[in-house]
């Protein structure tokens, strides 16, 4: 399910619009999608850059692969200025090549660009089922990505949460709803940064 989340026009202008495509992270698993970080954001956009359109393109099980899949008619359906990329978890969970990994992200972060907008990756890690080789690996996979393409890595969205099991659900994967303020907070300096830089 594709949530649209708006904010007042400003004046005549196409509205800047940013996009998410996201995994179940961003999607709300476990929870209402407006109780989610991403509808969240939607709030504090409407009070700090009152012009932005977001658009959640989200959706639970997605992987890097699937996102590419999409990404192009988003691209040109909503023609946003910003792609927020949060996806590789899946890939990871599921064992994926690293290679094909790193390549997915690579041509995520392209298919952006080519459509006019400014990337963000969001970091992503694993729990250690396929080994440390594997897990380390997968977290580099963001930099690298990053680091080749030029976009903007943004760091472990759920740093301070999955660690605490207050915070995550029993399956231990997804957070719950009271971590999603603190996964906004987490996003939000280098989302900020971004969005002065369109100005």
């Amino acid at each position: 399910m594709l949530l649209v989340l708006t904010v007042p026009a400003f004046g005549q202008n196409q509205e800047p619009t940013l996009l998410v495509l996201g995994d179940s992270i961003s999607a709300a698993y476990g929870m209402e999608l407006r109780q989610g970080w991403v509808a969240l954001l939607k709030k504090r956009l409407e009070l700090t850059h009152p012009s932005w359109k977001v658009i959640n393109g989200s959706i639970s099980g997605e992987t890097t692969a699937g996102g590419l899949r999409r990404l192009s008619a988003m691209m040109a359906t909503h023609r946003p200025t910003i792609v927020l990329i949060e996806l590789g978890g899946n890939d990871g969970l599921r064992g994926y090549p690293i290679n094909q990994l790193r390549e997915n992200l690579r041509a995520l972060v392209q298919a952006a660009e080519a459509g006019g907008a400014k990337a963000l990756i969001a970091e992503m890690e694993i729990p250690p089922n396929f080994g440390s080789r594997y897990t380390t690996l997968f977290r580099e996979s963001f930099a690298v990505a990053a680091d080749k393409t030029g976009a903007e890595l943004i760091p472990f969205m759920l740093t301070d949460i999955a660690t605490n099991p207050a915070l995550m659900q029993a399956d231990g994967i997804h957070p719950t709803q009271q971590a999603q303020s603190t996964i906004l907070d987490n996003v939000w300096p280098y989302l900020e940064e971004a969005l002065e830089a369109t100005r």
